[in-house]
C-alpha cells in the first residue's frame, strides 16, 4: 500500500478532502489508471476547493497468483472506510478456479459492499466513428443493472454433476424495490430522452417466459405508482437488443436484472463506438466504487495502445458521487473537446492513435486550457 495524497495542497477547513482507494488492476489496468490520475491531477489544478487523498491497494489476478486471494480482508475494510473505490479492470483469462470461473475478479465487492446499483451510461460523443450514424448526444441513456441478485448471484454456487449443471436466479422484493426506486430517482435528475425530452424509465425483462422476471416487472410497477411524473414502460430483453440499435434516442433510463444488464450495456457501448468509451458506477446506500465496463485486455498490456477514455470518464462518475459535479463536468467537456477537434482520434479498433499516454495528456491539457 502507498499513500499518494497531494501534499502540495493540504486540506483546510475550506477544502473538502475525499479518501479514495485505488486499485490498478491487471493487464491494461495500470496504464489506464495512470492516464486517469493524470487527468485528475489537471482537475485538481483547476479546482482548489477539494483534494483527493489516494491510497493504493493491490487486488486482482496478480495477487491471486501469489496469495490465493484476489482481495485481502484489510483492503475490503479500507474500502468500507473510504469515500470511494476507484479501480481499473482486473482479471486474467488464464487465472481461474477449478470450476473454470475467473479467479482474479472482484465479484465479492458488489455483495460485500451492497452496491446494488450498477450504473452504465451510454452516450454518443462527438468525433467518434460509431456504427450508428447520428448526431452527438442523440444517444444518451443509462442502464441501471441490479448488482447483487439475479442469475449472477449463483456465481460459484452452481450445482451439478459431470453430466448436468444448474445455476439459480434469485429475485427478491426488497432488491427489486430499491433498484427500481434508484432508476426512477435517477430519471428525475436527468433531462429526459434525447428524442422527446421525456423523463422515462423502461423496465427490461423476460416476464413472458420466466416467473422471476414477471415478479421483477410486478414490483417495478408497484414502485412506479410513487413516480407519476416519470413515464414508465416495459420491454422484453430480446426486443431491447433491437430497440437500442434502431431507436436508441427514445430511451432515458433502463432498469433490469444483472445478466441482462451486463449483456445490453455492452451492446449499447458498441453502438456508440465501443466499450472502451464506457464507464460505470457501482452504488449502494453506504458505499460506492467506480470502474470501466470492459476487461483487462492482457494482449494490449504494456503496448501504450489501450483507450483510456473509459477510465477517465469513470473518474468523472466518481467525482459526481463525491459531490464534485463541476469538476466531473470539466472532464466530460474535455473528453468531448479532444474528440470533436480530432486531437484524440480512435482507429477502427477503438485504440487512440498516438497512444494511451498521449490521449490522457490531451484530455488533461484541455482541462487546463478551458
Amino acid at each position: 500500500m502507498s499513500n499518494m495524497a497531494d501534499q502540495r495542497n493540504p486540506p483546510t477547513d475550506a477544502v473538502r478532502s475525499h479518501r479514495v482507494i485505488v486499485i490498478r488492476g491487471d493487464g491494461i489496468g495500470p496504464e489506464l489508471m495512470d492516464a486517469a490520475l493524470l487527468v485528475l491531477e489537471a482537475v485538481g489544478e483547476q479546482h482548489d476547493d477539494f483534494v483527493l487523498d489516494y491510497v493504493e491497494h493491490e487486488a486482482g489476478a496478480a495477487l491471486f497468483r501469489t496469495t490465493g486471494v484476489s482481495l485481502r480482508p484489510e483492503t475490503m475494510e479500507a474500502i468500507k472506510e473510504a469515500d470511494a473505490l476507484f479501480k481499473a479492470p482486473v482479471g486474467l483469462p488464464e487465472v481461474r478456479h477449478a470450476d473454470g470461473t475467473e479467479a482474479g475478479l472482484l465479484g465479492g465487492l458488489r455483495v460485500g459492499l451492497d452496491t446494488y446499483a450498477n450504473v452504465r451510461p451510454v452516450r454518443l460523443m462527438p468525433g467518434v466513428d460509431a456504427p450508428i450514424k447520428a448526431a452527438p448526444g442523440s444517444i444518451d441513456y443509462v442502464i441501471v443493472r441490479e448488482n447483487t441478485e439475479g442469475l449472477y448471484l449463483s456465481r460459484g454456487k452452481g450445482v451439478g454433476t459431470t453430466e448436468v449443471m444448474t445455476d439459480t436466479m434469485l429475485i427478491s422484493r426488497k432488491g427489486t424495490q430499491r433498484i427500481a426506486r434508484f432508476a426512477f430517482e435517477l430519471a428525475r435528475s436527468r433531462n429526459g430522452a434525447p428524442s422527446d425530452g421525456r423523463r422515462r424509465v423502461t423496465c427490461v425483462d423476460k416476464a413472458n417466459v420466466l416467473s422471476s422476471l414477471a415478479f421483477f416487472r410486478q414490483i417495478f410497477d408497484e414502485v412506479g405508482v410513487d413516480y407519476p411524473d416519470i413515464e414508465q414502460e416495459h420491454l422484453y430483453a430480446d426486443a431491447a437488443a433491437q430497440e437500442l440499435v434502431q431507436r436508441p434516442g427514445h430511451y432515458d433510463v433502463l432498469v433490469m436484472e444483472n445478466l441482462l444488464g451486463d449483456i445490453l450495456s455492452d451492446l449499447g457501448g458498441a453502438t456508440v463506438g465501443g466499450i472502451g468509451l464506457c464507464c460505470s458506477a457501482n452504488v449502494g446506500d453506504d458505499h460506492a466504487y467506480f470502474e470501466p465496463i470492459h476487461g483487462s485486455a492482457p494482449g494490449l498490456a504494456g503496448l501504450d495502445q489501450a483507450n483510456p477514455i473509459s477510465q477517465i470518464l469513470t473518474a468523472a462518475l466518481m467525482l459526481d458521487h463525491l459531490g464534485e459535479t463541476s469538476a466531473a463536468d470539466s472532464i466530460r467537456r474535455a473528453v468531448d473537446r479532444v474528440l470533436d477537434r480530432a486531437i484524440v482520434v480512435l482507429d477502427a479498433s477503438g485504440r487512440p492513435i498516438g497512444g494511451t499516454r498521449a490521449a490522457a495528456r490531451a484530455v488533461a491539457d484541455a482541462i487546463r486550457l478551458a
